[in-house]
């Protein structure tokens, strides 16, 4: 069992450097679990913040019980919970309703709808869009669903390298949005350089897609870790921050940080307030515990502000 820190106390983290606009950005920021890393923390109230909304991603192999075990876990220590729903690992339409059941039964109401991780269909459901078009998360009074995102590409999707039809399935899916009452969000891939995905961003509102986005982020953790993680996800022209970090021998065995890459966002966003940028969902590459302490210490920046007036 994982040694647990209460929350607001500090570890061996690298201690974030003092930013105005970070703290406002990173408030409300989601974490993302595996039923195998959070049977390691004992109770997640000691190492987040109370309302931190807690998904749980679904690997392919990974017995729906575990999932939903996790799920009434975090339901049951406070938090709102967001399970993945992979398409392409889904058998049919009666096991959707099924895996949407089990999950209400224990509190959950919120959903990630993505195409999943596998190359075929082993089912009925290929994309996101299908899971969405079953009426099914209404039906069972769903009242949240999130849907993927890729600030840097998916050749998954674009076999070409452009976003041809990563951004006609937005474009479906913000539609989708402005027919029925669902609440959305897209929730995106982690990246390492903001550039990048401000331009998407932008892009996102130039095509009139009103979706507010919750940008993904890698925690904490070894360059290694990062980079490993960083090519088998797929992730674009931001590993070349990685990369070059790599190239730098004095910097190979520290941990790397998303701060800069999160600084650069909250003062772009402290400087355009419609930003569609909403909020933070950190990846915990390096450990759950490793990355609620890291974000912790621009919350409490926040309650330091605060308490000054």
């Amino acid at each position: 069992m994982a040694s647990i820190i209460p929350f607001g106390r500090k570890a061996q983290s690298p201690k974030p450097v003092e930013t105005g606009a970070m703290p406002s950005f990173l408030e409300g920021f989601s974490i993302e679990v595996m039923p195998r890393t959070a049977a390691k923390i004992e109770d997640f109230r000691t190492i987040l913040p109370s309302g931190t909304r807690v998904y749980v991603a679904h690997i392919d192999g990974t017995p729906i019980e575990e999932m939903v075990s996790t799920a009434a876990r975090l339901v049951e220590e406070g938090f709102p919970v967001m399970p993945h729903f992979p398409a392409r690992i889904i058998k049919n339409q009666a096991v959707l309703e099924s895996w949407i059941k089990a999950y209400k039964d224990v509190g959950v109401r919120q959903a990630l709808l993505l195409a999943g991780g596998v190359s075929e269909p082993q089912g009925d459901f290929s994309d996101s869009m299908q899971l969405m078009e079953t009426g099914l998360f209404d039906a069972h009074e769903f009242e949240r669903i999130h849907v993927g995102g890729h600030p840097e590409g998916n050749r998954d999707i674009d076999p070409s390298g452009d976003d041809t039809q990563v951004m006609k399935a937005l474009r479906w899916k913000n539609d989708f949005q402005s027919r029925t009452d669902a609440k959305m969000a897209i929730a995106t891939q982690f990246c390492f350089e903001a550039k990048p995905v401000i331009d998407w961003a932008n892009k996102l509102q130039k095509e009139g897609i009103t979706l507010p986005v919750h940008i993904g982020v890698a925690g904490p953790a070894k360059l290694q870790t990062m980079i490993k993680f960083a090519m088998a996800c797929g992730v674009g022209p931001s590993l070349r921050v990685l990369q070059r970090r790599a190239a730098d021998l004095t910097k190979l065995m520290l941990p790397f940080t998303p701060e800069s890459f999160l600084r650069d966002l909250a003062e772009h966003k402290a400087q355009n307030p419609d930003f569609n940028i909403e909020n933070v969902h950190v990846f915990p590459l390096g450990g759950i515990t490793r990355s609620a302490e890291f974000m912790d210490e621009f919350g409490a920046q926040r309650r330091r502000m605060a308490a000054q007036g």
